[in-house]
């Protein structure tokens, strides 16, 4: 081909739209790279060094023995977004139930299976954060389970639960399980009436009527793992945000991990007492009359019906 038959204004053409072609496509490599360097290491953030430790914390008080127990936790999209890619979606997972006002949020919670003893050791393989889609029928896994397991057998329970106290507190963050011995005692040899379960607590200890005024929702022994004690339990938040599971344990909720696991302390501390003492000739309680003025003094309403009238 002699030169003067080559089209130089059209190979100009073709190697400026090659350039911008190229450069485009650097363009999205150096934005993807400059992102991926934004974001900080999970294992850092704030909530699972929480998470990390609440799970140590309750093996070590004996709440959660083997895979007993389990703890969700709802993270914002903005704090996910500062360690996450939120559209790498690593698989799905149906969930088996739907709960349509949790769509588009965020949990982090512990895995089927798993102990809590190992979280600290290898917390992606033993927890997991998920995104709900689907009105709830599907969870997309954006970290964690590394081995291939997926969340707690108990999430229809802690999604409904989420659910229920959402409606009731917009603050409401955490939902813990665990298997405190004396709360677990109690149920084989306490009346399981709401009511009486209630003030045989808030008379053990001084602080029981502060930490949980609207007092401790029962429901009898049932089958674990499924939908029908989700809805069941989550019924109960309506009104608690501690529900006992008779011959089982315990469920609890809260704002954030610190407040829930004191709700549980607290309570599991009152039935200590209850256990040490209930064979005992009782000679002091703490009078309804007591618990009104401790009411008054920080400011909270005790529910209602539980307590005689004042004097």
């Amino acid at each position: 081909m002699a030169l003067k038959d080559i089209d130089f204004n059209g190979l100009k053409d073709k190697t400026v739209d090659a350039a911008k072609d190229m450069a485009g496509k650097v363009s999205v490599v150096v934005n993807d790279t400059v992102e991926k360097l934004k974001r900080r290491d999970i294992m850092t953030a704030p909530f699972m060094i929480e998470m990390i430790r609440t799970a140590t914390n309750m093996y070590d008080h004996g709440w959660d023995e083997r895979n007993g127990g389990n703890i969700s936790l709802m993270v914002s999209e903005e704090e996910v977004a500062k360690y996450l890619d939120l559209t790498a979606v690593i698989r799905e997972i149906p969930t088996g139930f739907d709960a349509p006002t949790l769509d588009g949020r965020y949990f982090l919670v512990t895995g089927t299976g798993k102990y809590f003893k190992n979280v600290q050791y290898a917390p992606d393989v033993n927890l997991g954060l998920i995104r709900v889609k689907d009105s709830g029928r599907t969870a997309e896994l954006l970290w964690g389970y590394t081995d291939g397991g997926q969340f707690t057998s108990e999430l229809p329970a802690h999604l409904m639960s989420h659910a229920a106290r959402l409606a009731v507190d917009p603050d409401n963050r955490v939902v813990m399980h665990c298997h405190p011995g004396n709360l677990l005692a109690m149920t084989y040899v306490h009346s399981l009436d709401e009511k009486d379960f209630t003030r045989t607590l808030w008379q053990m200890c001084t602080e029981c009527i502060v930490v949980f005024p609207e007092g401790v929702n029962v429901l009898p022994w049932m089958l674990c793992g499924t939908n029908s004690i989700g809805e069941a339990t989550a019924e109960k938040m309506n009104t608690a945000r501690l529900v006992v599971w008779s011959q089982h344990g315990i469920y609890g909720a809260g704002k954030d991990l610190d407040e829930t696991f004191g709700l549980i302390e607290t309570a599991e501390k009152a039935a200590e007492i209850y256990m040490k003492i209930a064979h005992l000739h009782i000679k002091n309680t703490i009078t309804d009359d007591a618990m009104w003025q401790l009411a008054d003094r920080f400011n909270l309403t005790p529910r209602s019906g539980y307590l005689k009238p004042r004097k």
